[in-house]
């Protein structure tokens, strides 16, 4: 069988990230920075889906949705940006993209987004897991819900996944779906607070040709392109009243109509739905319609925070180094005594997710040294300076204090070599963190959170810095 091929048409920084997991599994990724490389590539190619960052010097994002939409077989167009707004998501939708994403890239989400592959022959009737999903924990809340989990996956059933945000809801959905009759089917997943209502329900239930301004040709929804597989309706509390009545509907009849379309369309998707919010308080509150629950949540699946999970957050932590040592060429990596103990007292207000994060930023800042410490988890910017660095800082820093003759500055180069200018003499604190912050903004192309997610501070604290650096002239991205 042919490998697939997906085609970005952005800056390196932007899609890099994913390309490890991709090539492992078995995908092809292929970059192109202009309009006129990137169809040259979908003719060579013909690659599975175009991923194409918005703001892109000199490429239209509104011309390559119009060659797609002229030519019969142009692979699905996703735009994904760095600083979105409704208003972009619903004119770039309006002319045919098959989504818009926010950034970071995501590879599970990539691979999600990927239109089926026709088999060769007849799939086989047993379901067969999704490659490389993997719930892990031992903690008995965790493989209570798993247990259950795995018992209704089979069904048709609506499963209603709740949880604080970073759970692992969309995870648990995916496993559900792996573990169905469905599992050959697609699965697609729409998130209901991205949208406003009108776009949200052509993203649903699709629309024809002149539906309304932009809709330049008939469009399926994502109701459709899940027939025979699985629908996500991530944060369902999110959506608006009328819109619920009408997904009632289709949950109800199994059928739906298309925005400005005149035809009945049958469908033959399962849904699921995640929430993050006290879904009967909101039902209460008149928020969202009490049918509409009650037909969501056959089976009610409620995910425990992390910090509930004991010794499952020092075995998930193990997990994502080791995903993540491999995923950048590093040795493995192993904790220090006080890193595990830190890890064990902190409370996880963004549960999983936040410790994924976490564990990817320390082991860049741990390196090639593999020890993981306390100080690589910490958002002060002097913890990740390294050790030898730090004690000069200190002595340099102390002989000022007593008096002493301290060895002249060399002034920094915005955005110059770090270990150039740290090689040139000794440098202030402020000098140091400015060249790092400048070299990964350059890195990034801009992307602040990524530049932040990289120097291990928050994107206030580097909004700040930028302010800071352009007051005192700086040309900062």
């Amino acid at each position: 069988m042919a490998v697939r091929t997906i085609l970005f048409l952005a800056p390196p920084a932007a899609a890099a990230a994913v390309f490890p997991q991709l090539k492992e599994a078995g995908l092809e990724a292929a970059l192109a920075d202009s309009l006129a490389g990137a169809l040259a590539s979908v003719k060579k190619h013909r690659p599975a889906a175009v991923f194409a960052r918005s703001g892109l010097p000199g490429v239209r994002i509104e011309e390559l949705l119009a060659k797609a939409a002229d030519e019969e077989g142009f692979p699905p167009v996703i735009v994904f940006t760095d600083r979105g707004s409704a208003e972009e998501a619903q004119r770039y939708l309006a002319l045919g993209a098959r989504d818009y994403w926010l950034e970071p890239l995501s590879f599970d989400k990539i691979r999600a987004a990927l239109p089926r592959e026709r088999p060769a022959q007849p799939a086989p009737a047993a379901p067969a897991a999704t490659p490389g999903l993997k719930i892990i924990g031992n903690h008995p809340s965790v493989r209570r819900v798993l247990a259950l989990a795995k018992q209704v996956a089979p069904s048709k059933a609506s499963v209603l996944i709740s949880g604080e945000s970073g759970t692992g809801k969309e995870l648990f959905a995916k496993y559900l779906h792996s573990h169905s009759s469905r599992a050959a089917g697609p699965f697609i997943a729409i998130n209901c607070a991205a949208l406003p209502e009108h776009l949200l329900e052509s993203e649903l239930f699709g629309h024809e040709k002149g539906a309304f301004t932009g809709a330049i040709s008939r469009k399926p929804g994502k109701f459709e392109l899940a027939s025979n597989g699985t629908l996500l309706l991530d944060e369902i509390t999110e959506m608006d009243l009328g819109l619920q009545a009408k997904l009632l509907r289709v949950l109800q009849e199994g059928e739906l109509d298309r925005v400005g379309g005149t035809e009945t369309v049958k469908v033959d998707v399962r849904v699921l739905a995640t929430t993050n919010r006290n879904i009967e308080e909101t039902v209460e509150a008149g928020k969202f319609r009490r049918d509409l629950f009650f037909r969501l949540n056959v089976i009610p699946l409620r995910l425990p925070a992390l910090r509930e999970r004991g010794e499952d957050i020092p075995l998930l932590a193990q997990y994502f180094v080791d995903n993540y040592t491999n995923a950048y060429g590093l040795p493995k990596a192993v904790f220090s005594d006080e890193a595990r103990d830190w890890l064990a007292g902190y409370d996880w207000p963004g549960n999983v997710r936040e410790l994924q994060n976490l564990m990817e930023r320390a082991v860049l800042l741990a390196g090639a040294k593999g020890r993981i410490e306390k100080k690589h988890f910490l958002l002060d910017s002097d913890t990740w300076l390294p050790d030898e660095l730090a004690e000069e800082l200190d002595q340099a820093a102390a002989a000022a204090e007593a008096g002493g003759d301290a060895a002249p500055m060399v002034p920094a180069e915005p955005g110059g070599d770090l270990e150039k200018a740290l090689a040139g003499g000794n440098l202030r604190l402020d000098e140091i963190e400015r060249i790092a912050i400048l070299k990964r903004l350059e890195q990034t192309e801009g992307n602040r959170t990524q530049a932040a997610e990289l120097l291990g501070i928050s994107v206030r604290t580097l909004r700040n810095k930028i302010n800071e650096y352009k007051l005192q002239g700086l040309d900062v991205p």
